[in-house]
């Protein structure tokens, strides 16, 4: 599995940004695993068998995606697949600096994994699936901002108040 990279993240849910990081991702690698970390003590909008069908959906009939979830440390993760790269998306300077710490963690925990960073295009760069989530609840419209399939279960789940 050397040219495989695993995006690990919570995708809660997943947009396009993180959709652009995994097709400019495939430009680099053969595959990528985009990896959702479970972590109950975390409350999530979605849950994990939705959110791996809204990257299935982002990535429809594409061989070169496969989507996991999973617990536990990132690195043993990928130790137990024999994934040797990280790939995360950068979209600002705060990014860099929690990326950074986790990366250093990383490899802390082992040498057998590196970590890769992608800068997020600049049509992305300002998004995140929180921000999506609160532009949603408060009937804000995120076409372009999620994959289509995303953005009608965000509405599914949120409907758009009354107009008064």
């Amino acid at each position: 599995m050397r040219n495989v990279a695993i995006y690990p993240g919570s995708f809660d849910p997943i947009t396009c940004g993180h959709v652009d990081i995994v097709q400019r991702g495939l430009n680099v690698f053969d595959r990528i695993v985009v990896a959702i970390a479970v972590n109950p003590r975390k409350q999530t909008t979605f849950d994990d068998d939705e959110r791996v069908a809204m990257i299935c959906e982002a990535f429809p009939d594409d061989p070169r995606v496969e989507v996991v979830c999973f617990t536990g440390l990132l690195v043993d993760y990928c130790r137990r697949r024999g994934i040797k790269t990280v790939l995360r998306g950068l979209r600002a300077l705060s990014d860099f600096e929690f990326e950074f710490q986790l990366a250093s963690m990383n490899r802390r925990l082992t040498d057998e994994v590196d970590s890769i960073f992608m800068m997020t295009s600049d049509e992305h760069f300002f998004v995140s699936s929180s921000l999506v989530r609160e532009v949603v609840q408060n009937g804000g419209d995120v076409t372009g901002l999620v994959p289509e399939p995303v953005r009608r279960r965000l509405l599914a789940r949120f409907p758009p108040p009354p107009v008064t």
